[in-house]
Parts: C-alpha cells; sequence; structure tokens
C-alpha cells in the first residue's frame, strides 16, 4: 500500500494519502476529489556492499527524520 503525495486542484492544498487498491484519494481539507498525483523524491538511501553510503538526498535527510545529517539516525 504505496503513500502518494497530491495536490488538490480545487483549493490546491499539498497532502499525502495512503492508497488501497483502487480507491481514489479527496483533499482532507476542502474533501474535493479532483486531486493531481505529483513526483515524490525517493526516501532510501542506497549502500555499497561494505556498508559505505552511494547516494543520499541532495541537502536534506531522509524523510520524516529530524536529524541535518544521515549519521545521526544510523542511515
Amino acid at each position: 500500500m504505496p503513500i502518494y503525495e497530491y495536490t488538490c486542484r480545487k483549493c490546491e492544498e499539498t497532502f499525502e494519502a495512503l492508497i488501497r487498491g483502487g480507491e481514489k484519494p479527496s483533499c482532507p481539507l476542502c474533501g474535493s476529489e479532483d486531486v493531481k498525483r505529483l513526483l515524490s523524491a525517493c526516501g532510501f538511501v542506497s549502500k555499497g556492499s561494505g556498508g559505505e553510503t552511494t547516494s543520499r538526498p541532495a541537502g536534506s535527510s531522509c524523510g520524516g527524520c529530524t536529524s541535518s545529517s544521515c549519521g545521526g539516525c544510523g542511515v
């Protein structure tokens, strides 16, 4: 069950929604179903065979993490 990011075409609210099967998301602010799915940034870090970091999101920490660097949360 993926979590997608949407923007409402009616009120321009941006929100995330957990989508199951054929469900259609609706805006949590105005209730409109006229929403557009957005492209979201990847939420994982790729590691090489020795555990070294080979890539990470540029200029930001992992999604939902309050640390300012990946070393702070052990990723």
